[in-house]
């Protein structure tokens, strides 16, 4: 009996012929073909997919591939692609038109579900974007202390503003960009530098120099998955009280996601103030920082610290915000997440070790992420460790038998409502076949 072939395997993979002529297209068209730097699969290898179409946790290509989507447009598809009642609540707000340029009855409501939910919060403001918000958060911060510095950790991303490009995660890690080009140097020289689950660092600094504020992503997706010690979460609370620093957790990626009242309803710290997005526009546009009303009466028009946005609170994200809540606080949501998150990376995981790979990650709500070397990663320089070509080889064969993932070892990976038991194991399964091949 003649063997078939090794090529006939390759026939069920998927290709990419339509995505690779548009992506060619964009590159003329777009500073490197795509509007943020982690899409272009740089640190991966390969071309970009150019999406057409998602519903639920799945997307297709313009090829017709459908993919089991483990990115949910970076984490603000928590309720799943497209969802029925959620585009049902778009359609109604829709006709009543895209755009006020002034107050509406929808900001009102999804204030509140924030300030009910997130137990820093006792006032907001919404912006268009988590990198708007956490720019509004960091003049806040400087206008209350009356003090300039602010410390930050290796690896945590907090948008594309000046002050925050020093040693950052997400685009910047990925690309391997320490710092940025067209960053003045008087624009970072009062941003410190500290090393994440290292409580020492901090303090070092902190004695140094009076510190606005200790800003922190509560668990880090932008270096990957890495989670925090419950101890340096805490220690962290306690050091800035002392030094007189406020404490920020930038929540844009973990808010609504790891918990309904985010990381810190999860870990139980209480941080002065808190920056949100993705989750709370329901895929739309959106930002938002709260805290303190103490703090936040500094805020124009109530005090004399700036900041405005032309689309602020539009009607649309609003209520797409609204609809995402509530669909998450209804019974089981976190439950499903947590246990779909877990199988998930704990089949990873075994996968990986019964092929022989070294490999460590793991979970917080439905946010996971893992990373090819021994571990544990703690910070950043742990996570640079990690093999950066078996990750790039992983993704590319991951996609080819339809499993989209962040394509960077330096993101983190989201599930949804959507993410059915059957998904699960479907990718699971996909994991162990590609783990045996690397």
């Amino acid at each position: 009996m003649r063997h078939a072939p090794r090529m006939s395997m390759a026939r069920n993979l998927y290709t990419f012929e339509k995505s690779s002529a548009m992506f060619k297209e964009a590159k003329t068209l777009m500073p490197g073909g795509v509007n943020s730097p982690v899409r272009a699969f740089t640190s991966v290898g390969g071309e970009p997919i150019i999406f057409d179409k998602v519903k639920g946790c799945y997307a297709w290509d313009i090829d017709g591939n459908k993919y089991i989507d483990y990115i949910g447009s970076w984490g603000p598809a928590i309720a799943g692609h497209a969802h029925d009642e959620v585009l049902d609540s778009l359609r109604e707000t829709l006709v009543k038109g895209t755009s006020f340029g002034a107050p509406g009855p929808l900001e009102n409501i999804l204030a509140k579900k924030v300030i009910e939910a997130v137990p820093s919060v006792e006032m907001v403001r919404f912006t268009s974007s988590g990198t708007e918000a956490c720019m509004g958060m960091l003049r806040l911060v400087r206008a209350f202390t009356k003090r300039d510095a602010v410390i930050k950790f290796d690896g945590c991303y907090h948008g594309h503003a000046d002050s925050f490009l020093v040693q950052a995660g997400s685009g910047v890690a990925t690309l391997g960009l320490p710092d940025s080009p067209g960053v003045p140097r008087e624009a970072t020289k009062t941003t410190l530098v500290a090393t994440y689950n290292d409580l020492a660092s901090v303090e070092a600094l902190l004695r140094s120099q009076d510190c606005a504020a200790v800003i922190l992503e509560p668990v880090v997706g932008n270096s990957g998955f890495i989670a925090p010690t419950k101890e340096f979460l805490e220690g962290l609370r306690a050091l800035t009280t002392k030094y007189g620093a406020l404490l920020v957790f930038d929540e844009v990626m973990t808010g609504f996601r790891v918990a309904y009242g985010g990381a810190q309803e999860y870990f139980g710290v209480t941080p002065d103030l808190t920056t949100l997005g993705k989750v709370i526009g329901g895929g739309l546009p959106v930002g938002a920082y709260g805290g303190r009303k103490e703090i936040m009466e500094m805020v124009a028009p109530s005090g004399p610290m700036y900041q405005a946005g032309t689309l602020s609170g539009n009607p649309l994200a609003m209520a797409a915000g609204i609809k995402t809540l509530e669909i998450l606080q209804r019974p089981g949501s976190y439950e499903h997440l947590n246990k779909v998150t877990a199988r998930l990376t704990e089949g990873i995981l075994a996968a990986g070790r019964e092929a022989g790979h070294a490999v460590c990650g793991g979970h917080v709500g439905g946010m996971f992420g893992f990373f090819f070397c021994e571990g544990p990663v703690n910070n950043f320089a742990d996570a640079a460790k990690s093999d950066a070509k078996k990750f790039a080889k992983w993704h590319r064969m991951m996609l080819e038998r339809g499993v989209y993932l962040a394509p960077s070892r330096y993101e983190a990976g989201f599930t949804s409502l959507a993410h059915a038991d059957e998904d699960i194991e479907k990718t699971i399964a996909i994991a162990r076949e590609v783990m045996k091949l690397l």
